[in-house]
């Protein structure tokens, strides 16, 4: 394998900018050789490779400005990064970019239980801030599939959900404040340990804008107290269609489920053999929980399962204990893994109006023959957002070509229906050129100024989010790749 010939201009600022951040960094804090650097060549999106110019890992607010700012000096782009896990391309460096990544600003910063909130460094894991308020009976609630890995930081940055967002909402329903850093080094704190914060609301503009608008780097969350109790229940249907019109039918009776979890066959049978939950054998399954107190669960499942019985389901099952609602979790929870161990797969993330759900199922299968590709479906069906997983083969020339050809009607069938290109994995790299299809170029052009406020220089995150055929003559200097 022939290695590519190292630009000499890259290597010459490379050489500039390690010497300056040598100053305001740790040694171990700036990965300079490029075997090391490849570490950071993707994130989950891992069809799309591009080695960093270098990766830093600063521990501090200060040290974020004294990067950025050396950064904004030089004109050299920077890609922020939490623990890697974006699934739309949102970490993929560019040849001439610093990855700046936060792993190492994990802390705890302040606990507040008379008010409900946390404050916490952003690469702190979401999981983890659970975990650290879990003994005195609270917990935070967004809760993605990657929570065991993925970081704040990332959370806030594609507005992530996960399964209990039908009740509790996404990050942004659970951010009150952020201390954020901007390209050239200022330290701005926006919203802060209270509801809603004076004047615009930039914090609303910050949580999912992808990196583009400055770096957080720390966090105030809310905490909730933990529920009484909470018991999912299994439901078997003999098609995807039916399944989602339970859902929906579900959701019109006002009832609301702390989670309404969706999978077909293929994931089924992964998920099974993963995790030994007990699944049943059917097309289409559903997983919907509800919490409270005894009296409230049962009140509520009674409700639940008799809208299923209308849809002739081919199992009903509650779960009997808590080692039984565990295993249950598990299987849906490991789903994207479990699915990895078998076959290569490209996983979406769109949404759609619930009531649009067999349609969009049915229009899906009728893709997937089109285009001789299989799907997998596992989503949280409660908020319609889907995340369908296209299996493709690696090996095969033009079997990735074809499985991206699908996905991109897939998402723009989503927002024919009434929905939008994601949910809470972002645009990134992913659907970038899929914005024109859901927004008309005056749309684009007010999302563009809001950048161009931001990071005037457009050194943030390049290549991300925008077209590229819309924001070349905004850039500083064009993307560079290898």
């Amino acid at each position: 394998m022939q290695m590519p010939v190292p630009n000499p201009a890259i290597l010459a600022r490379k050489a500039r900018l390690v010497s300056r951040l040598s100053q305001v960094l740790p040694g171990d804090a700036i990965i300079e050789d490029d075997s090391e650097t490849r570490a950071y060549e993707c994130d989950a999106l891992t069809a799309y490779k591009c080695p960093p110019m270098l990766a830093v890992l600063p521990s501090t607010t200060n040290e974020v400005s004294d990067v950025l700012r050396i950064c904004h000096e030089e004109g050299v782009p920077v890609v922020p990064r939490g623990a890697g896990t974006s699934l739309a391309g949102g970490a993929l460096p560019t040849a001439d970019c610093v990855i700046l990544g936060v792993a190492r600003m994990n802390e705890v910063l302040e606990v507040d239980y008379d008010n409900r909130v946390i404050r916490v460094q952003s690469g702190r894991t979401n999981l983890s801030v659970s975990g650290a308020v879990e003994e005195d009976g609270f917990f935070y609630a967004p809760d993605p599939s990657s929570q065991l890995a993925c970081a704040i930081a990332g959370n806030i940055a594609m507005n992530s959900g996960g399964a209990h967002c039908l009740k509790y909402g996404v990050t942004t329903n659970n951010l009150l404040g952020v201390t954020m850093v901007m390209m050239d080094g200022t330290v701005v704190e926006i919203g802060g340990a209270h509801l809603d914060a004076g004047g615009l609301d930039l914090l609303g503009v910050i949580c999912g804008s992808e990196g583009q608008l400055g770096v957080v780097t720390e966090a105030t969350l809310r905490i909730l107290r933990k529920p009484e109790g909470a018991r999912p229940v299994l439901m078997g249907f003999d098609s995807n269609e039916v399944a989602g019109a339970c859902v929906s039918d579900i959701i019109k009776s006002g009832i609301l489920p702390v989670a309404i979890e969706f999978m077909d066959r293929p994931c089924i049978r992964a998920c099974e053999a993963f995790a030994k939950a007990g699944y049943p054998d059917c097309e289409a399954l559903l997983i919907v929980e509800v919490e409270g107190s005894e009296d409230e669960i049962t009140w509520q499942l009674n409700k639940i399962i008799e809208i299923a019985r209308r849809h002739d389901p081919v199992e009903l099952r509650e779960a009997q204990d808590a080692d039984e609602a565990g295993r249950i979790w598990l299987g849906r929870k490991s789903a994207f893994g479990a699915m990895g161990q078998i076959n290569d797969y490209m996983c979406l993330d769109g949404t759609i109006p619930v009531s649009s759900l067999p349609f969009v199922l049915r229009r899906i299968g009728e893709l997937s023959k089109e285009f001789g590709l299989d799907v997998a479906n596992v989503f949280h069906a409660g908020d319609g957002n889907m995340h369908p997983l296209i299996l493709f083969d690696a090996n095969k020339p033009g079997d990735l070509e074809t499985c991206e050809a699908f996905g991109a009607e897939i998402l723009k069938l989503c927002v024919e229906a009434g929905g939008c290109l994601t949910g809470e994995h972002g645009v990134g790299v992913e659907k970038r050129d899929l914005m024109l299809h859901q927004y008309d170029p005056a749309d684009l052009e007010a999302q563009l100024h809001v950048k161009d406020v931001f990071d005037p220089n457009w050194l943030l995150n390049p290549a991300k989010v925008f077209p590229l055929s819309v924001t070349e003559t905004r850039r500083v200097a064009p993307v560079a790749a290898e």
